[in-house]
């Protein structure tokens, strides 16, 4: 028996991370577990719920995110786990879950531009995005006082792609797909790239 599979798709917001988290997913034919799907599911069991700010709901998704993973890769099921994995807040849960699976990170990339325009549109088609308090971010853009280039990436020795998602996804989807398949060197997260 191998060890299942973690494939972390990660990146800042606008890049296109749930789009193809889902898209591995079906492609795999495995689980996608998304942070902001949690959310909003939570968000929906809280009336009154506001974002923003000191988010009270945000502790509570990082905990239910990593224990859902952990369940699953503990049952040996090969998983696609999408949320933007900066490296400070989220490296130190990721870390312990490399002993229980083969991690690849994917790292969605797209300019600033595309991210901020895919921002705006979902603010206005997705009334679900108003768990994530992306109004608040674009404010902050405008304002000068955060920058859609400001992401700072996970930061593990395991295999890593970048994946620009400006104009479909390059490299495409099935080269995504083959290198989260593909053996690994040694123990369950050997190797970078």
């Amino acid at each position: 028996m191998t060890s299942p599979v973690l494939a972390v798709v990660s990146g800042g917001p606008g890049t296109g991370k749930t789009t193809l988290a889902h898209a591995l997913a079906r492609e795999l034919g495995c689980p996608a577990v998304v942070r902001d799907e949690i959310k909003q599911g939570m968000v929906l069991s809280t009336p009154g719920h506001r974002s923003g700010g000191d988010d009270p709901l945000n502790r509570t998704t990082l905990e239910a995110f990593f224990d859902v993973l952990e369940v699953l890769l503990r049952a040996r099921v090969t998983v696609v786990a999408e949320a933007a994995f900066q490296d400070r807040l989220w490296r130190p849960h990721l870390e312990p879950l490399a002993g229980l699976a083969h991690v690849r990170v994917i790292r969605c990339t797209a300019p600033a531009s595309v991210a901020h325009d895919r921002i705006v549109r979902r603010v206005r088609t997705s009334a679900h995005r108003a768990a994530h308090a992306d109004r608040d971010l674009l404010d902050a853009v405008a304002a000068g006082e955060h920058s859609l280039e400001s992401f700072v990436p996970i930061s593990l020795d395991v295999p890593t792609l970048a994946v620009d998602t400006c104009n479909g996804y390059s490299p495409g989807l099935d080269a995504v797909a083959s290198f989260i398949r593909a053996s690994p060197a040694t123990g369950p997260s050997a190797g970078s790239g």
